[in-house]
């Protein structure tokens, strides 16, 4: 999300997260003021490789509640921010035991087969994994991976299914929430397929797509 109107827009539908990227090479780069969310509503802090302090920064300014990791942060990485941004928001009176904690995502692209050993490192130090599609740039390559890759998945960790996912994809993703391999499937993130340009999203494309997959008893 990028502008005030947009963001406030699309907060009326409801969503269950809300991402905004501080990452200044990406076209979506949001450099301003977070306008007031209902509070069932998270926001997503999204990062490529940045320092630890810049993160806890953010997550400050904005008072974010989830941080999205896009880059080749390591599980080491994942362990420091997770305990530093405890400390801090425990220093600051921020953080209410048990209550409320950073959730921190980390991001792994997939494109026709993935090594999932890779993930085992990370499952103590993160609270989600988020597949979506290998690109040239991180996030946003607006094309779908291939879903049957999950049949692998070997983890218990709850994952966010991402990359291309648009209205054409309603009946995919419906089929995929029928398949075993969708059993550990938390969220569906979606982005530039709802984009009249990055950063502001088409409502009408987003509402019809939650009202299609929300409806559907699958």
């Amino acid at each position: 999300m990028k502008y005030k109107d947009n963001i406030q827009a699309v907060a009326n539908l409801q969503p269950d997260y809300l991402g905004f990227i501080f990452y200044d090479q990406s076209a979506r780069h949001f450099n301003t003021t977070i306008p007031e969310l209902p509070k069932t509503i998270k926001k997503v802090g999204v990062f490529v490789n940045a320092k630890v302090d810049f993160i806890v920064d953010m997550i400050s300014k904005h008072n974010l509640h989830a941080v999205q990791l896009h880059g080749n942060e390591s599980p080491e990485y994942c362990d420091k921010l997770r305990k530093v941004c405890h400390a801090e928001l425990v220093s600051k009176s921020q953080l209410k035991p048990k209550n409320d904690v950073i959730e921190i995502i980390k991001v792994f692209s997939i494109k026709d087969e993935f090594n999932f050993k890779q993930l085992e490192a990370y499952e103590d130090v993160i609270d989600y994994f988020l597949f979506d599609t290998k690109g040239k740039l991180p996030g946003g390559n607006g094309f779908t991976f291939n879903w049957n890759v999950l049949k692998d998945y070997p983890s218990t960790k709850p994952y966010f299914l991402s990359g291309g996912i648009g209205i054409n994809e309603v009946e995919s993703v419906l089929a995929f929430l029928q398949k075993p391999e969708s059993q550990y499937c938390y969220a569906i993130d979606v982005n530039s397929k709802f984009e009249i340009e990055p950063g502001l999203k088409n409502i009408a494309a987003l509402e019809k797509f939650k009202t299609q997959v929300t409806s559907s008893d699958f």
